[in-house]
C-alpha cells in the first residue's frame, strides 16, 4: 500500500490523461499494486548510474534492464502490478538530468482496460534478508526477450523530479514504520516487565518483584515511551502541515507548510528510524536472555527496523539533503521559522507553575539554542568548507529529531496541564504526559549541547586521517 500510494500521486501529478485513466482507478481500489524501481547493482544511492535503457517505439518505450531491491516486485496478491521504472533514452544527458520515469506493467492493458498478454519483465529472483520476511524483496529483469513495454511518465529527462513525489511519501512512511516498530517494541517489553518476576524490591521487602519496580528498567521504558511519544506527535504535526500544504486557502500558507514538511521528512524519516532500532534493542534488552530467544518476539522487531535506515534513503543521504537543500541553499529560512514556533513554546513553559514545566523548560531552551547555533554555523560554512559540513550531518538530523521531539512533548505538557487545571479528561493520562515529558527533558534534551559541538568542532577528527591509515 506504502509504494502503491506513492505511484498513484506521482501519475495524478505528473502521469497523462491516459495513463490516468488506464491505472489510477485500479490501484486505489487495491486491485493492482505499485512498485518503485530505482536501484541498479552498480546504481545504489547514486542515481546518476543508472544505466537501464528506454527505446522509443511509436506511442511506447521498450526498457532493458536490471532493478534490484524492488520490494513486492513480484507476488500473487494483486492482479497486475505496476512498475515506475527509471531508464534513459538513447540522446539523455548524462548523470541524473538525463533519467526519465516510465510506467511499466506485469501484464499489458488494453484500451478497454482489458488485461492483455505478460509484459517482458520477470522477476529473477527473491532476496533473503535479515528481516521484514513479510515483504519479498525482488531482483527484476526489463527487457529479457523482445523488451519491456513502457510509458512515459510526464517529459522525457524530469524522471527522478517525478520519483522524488514518490520517494518523500515513501521516506515519511518509512518513518512511521520506525515509530510503529518501536511501539510494539514497547508494548512487548511493558508486558513482559509487568509479568516477570525477579528479585527483591531495592526499597525493601522479602519477595521478588516484578521487574519494572526496578529502577534500571523502569529508565529502559521511560526511554522507550517517551521516544516513542516523541516520533509519534512529530509525525502528526508533519502529517497535518502535509495537508495544509496541499488545502490552506491561500497560496502563501500552502507554500510556507510545504516549506515546513520538505524540511522535515529527512527528520522524520531518519530520526524516527535510527531511534526506533534503539527502542527495538532496548526492549530486547528488557527481557534480558529471553530477549534473544526467537520465540519471545522480542528479536524480530529489531530485524524488522534495521532497514527502516537504509531503504528509501540511507539515514547519510537524509542528513544529507537536510542540511543541503533544506538548510544552507534557503540560508536557513524555514529552519529559524521552526526555532522561532519553538521559542514560543518556551515562553508558554516560563508562565507554567511547577517544578516539572521548570526542568521541561531549561532543558528545552538550551535544547533549542543548540539548534539555533548549528543551523547558523551550517549556513556560514557550508560555502567554504562543504565537508566539515557534511561530516556533522547525522548529528545535526539527530539533534533536530531530538529537539523537535521535545518541542512537541513540551506542547503536550503545556495541554496536559491545562486540561488537569480545568478538571477535564482523564487526570491519569494527563498526568502521565508531564511527566513523559520531564523524562525527556532530562534524558534526551540534555544530549543538545554535546551534539552542538560535536557538529561544529567534530569535522577534524572525521577527516584527519589518510585512506591508508585506516
Amino acid at each position: 500500500p506504502m509504494l502503491t500510494a506513492g505511484a498513484v500521486e506521482a501519475l495524478l501529478l505528473c502521469g497523462s490523461e491516459p495513463l490516468k485513466n488506464t491505472y489510477v482507478k485500479k490501484m486505489v481500489e487495491g486491485t493492482w499494486t505499485g512498485t518503485m524501481n530505482l536501484t541498479e547493482p552498480q546504481a545504489g544511492s547514486d542515481l546518476a548510474l543508472v544505466k537501464t535503457r528506454a527505446v522509443r517505439e511509436g506511442d511506447h518505450y521498450r526498457i532493458y534492464g536490471q532493478k534490484i531491491f524492488i520490494t513486492y516486485g513480484e507476488h500473487d496478491l494483486a492482479e497486475n502490478i505496476v512498475h515506475m521504472v527509471l531508464a534513459r533514452t538513447a540522446d539523455a544527458p548524462e548523470g541524473v538530468r538525463g533519467i526519465s520515469l516510465f510506467v511499466v506493467p506485469k501484464v499489458l492493458v488494453g484500451k478497454d482496460g482489458s488485461r492483455g498478454a505478460r509484459n517482458d519483465v520477470k522477476c529473477a529472483s527473491i532476496e533473503h534478508k535479515l528481516g521484514i520476511h513479510a515483504s519479498p524483496t525482488a531482483v527484476m529483469i526489463y527487457g529479457d526477450k523482445e523488451g519491456a513495454v513502457g510509458y512515459l511518465v510526464g517529459e522525457e529527462n524530469r524522471g527522478l523530479e517525478y520519483m522524488f513525489i514518490m520517494m518523500n511519501a515513501a521516506r515519511f512512511a518509512v518513518g512511521l514504520e520506525g515509530i510503529a516498530l518501536a511501539e510494539r517494541a514497547y508494548q512487548q517489553a511493558l508486558g513482559y516487565a509487568k509479568e516477570r518476576i525477579q528479585s527483591r524490591d531495592l526499597s525493601g521487602g522479602d519477595k521478588a518483584v516484578p521487574i519494572i519496580r526496578h529502577p534500571d528498567v523502569r529508565r529502559m521504558l521511560m526511554s522507550m515511551k517517551a521516544q516513542t511519544e516523541a516520533m509519534r506527535a512529530l509525525a502528526y504535526v508533519v502529517a497535518a502541515a502535509m495537508d495544509e500544504a496541499h488545502h490552506y486557502p491561500d497560496k502563501e500558507g500552502r507554500a510556507r507548510n510545504q516549506a515546513f514538511v520538505d524540511l522535515m521528512i529527512p527528520i522524520v524519516k531518519g530520526w524516527s528510524t535510527e531511534t526506533g532500532i534503539d527502542v527495538a534493542s532496548t526492549g530486547i534488552q528488557v527481557h534480558g536472555g529471553m530477549g534473544f530467544i526467537e520465540e519471545t518476539g522480542a528479536a524480530q522487531y529489531l530485524r524488522d527496523a534495521r532497514i527502516t535506515t537504509i531503504y528509501e534513503g540511507t539515514t547519510g543521504i537524509q542528513a544529507n539533503d537536510l542540511i543541503g537543500r533544506k538548510i544552507a541553499r534557503e540560508g536557513g529560512a524555514t529552519a529559524k521559522e521552526v526555532v522561532k514556533a519553538m521559542r514560543a513554546v518556551e515562553a508558554q513553559l516560563a508562565k507554567a507553575a511547577g517544578e516539572d514545566m521548570a526542568e521541561i523548560r531549561a532543558a528545552f531552551s538550551a535544547a533549542v539554542t543548540a539548534v539555533e547555533e548549528c543551523v547558523s554555523w551550517i549556513v556560514v560554512t557550508y560555502g567554504n568548507d562543504i565537508k566539515a559540513v557534511h561530516a556533522g550531518a547525522v548529528p545535526f538530523l539527530k539533534l533536530m529529531g531530538i529537539v523537535c521531539g521535545g518541542w512537541q512533548t513540551a506542547r503536550a505538557a503545556l495541554v496536559a496541564q491545562r486540561r488537569l487545571s480545568e478538571g477535564k479528561g482523564d487526570k491519569s493520562f494527563y498526568e502521565a504526559k508531564i511527566k513523559t515529558a520531564r523524562f525527556y527533558a532530562d534524558h534526551l534534551l540534555t544530549q543538545a549541547p554535546a551534539l552542538r559541538n560535536t557538529i561544529v568542532r567534530g569535522a577534524a577528527g572525521v577527516m584527519a586521517l589518510a585512506e591508508e591509515q585506516f
